[in-house]
């Protein structure tokens, strides 16, 4: 089984090293996209959006990303572990956070290593937090 993200209880705190990353969210639920975009912009990310696994693969075949966020079950029956599988065949190193209203978890066969998965419901500052504590960890190869 994948591990759940733990958050803590306080809210994030902006990373000033942090703020020119890239964070691509897929998610085909309009306002869930919305409000987590929002809160990752309003820590200091850059946000890409994208509604299902085709959108998110042309974005990133041509933008740099830093982090991908993705619903597992998308629109136009696409999948969020077939995206970051195919992600990961381009960008090895690219960290993997999957969500999910319709499963409690996922097992290491089904998802990338290293990944990390969130169930639904959850808060945007929850994955604003998930989000600073994995970057953090992770240096993005793109400014090195």
């Amino acid at each position: 089984m994948l591990p759940f993200a733990c958050f803590p209880a306080a809210p994030a705190f902006r990373l000033d090293g942090l703020a020119d990353r890239v964070v691509l969210v897929v998610e085909d639920e309009f306002m869930v996209c919305e409000l987590t975009a929002e809160a990752l912009h309003d820590e200091g990310y850059r946000v890409l959006t994208a509604a299902d696994a085709m959108e998110a693969e042309e974005i990133l075949a041509h933008e740099r990303v830093d982090l991908l966020f993705t619903d597992i079950d998308l629109a136009r029956n696409t999948n969020g572990l077939v995206l970051a599988h195919r992600a990961r065949c381009q960008h090895p190193d690219l960290p993997v956070v999957y969500t999910s209203g319709g499963c409690g978890s996922l097992s290491p066969s089904e998802a990338v290593c290293d990944s990390v998965f969130v169930p639904k419901p959850y808060l945007p500052s929850e994955i604003v937090a998930l989000t600073n504590d994995i970057l953090r960890r992770f240096p993005s190869p793109h400014h090195a």
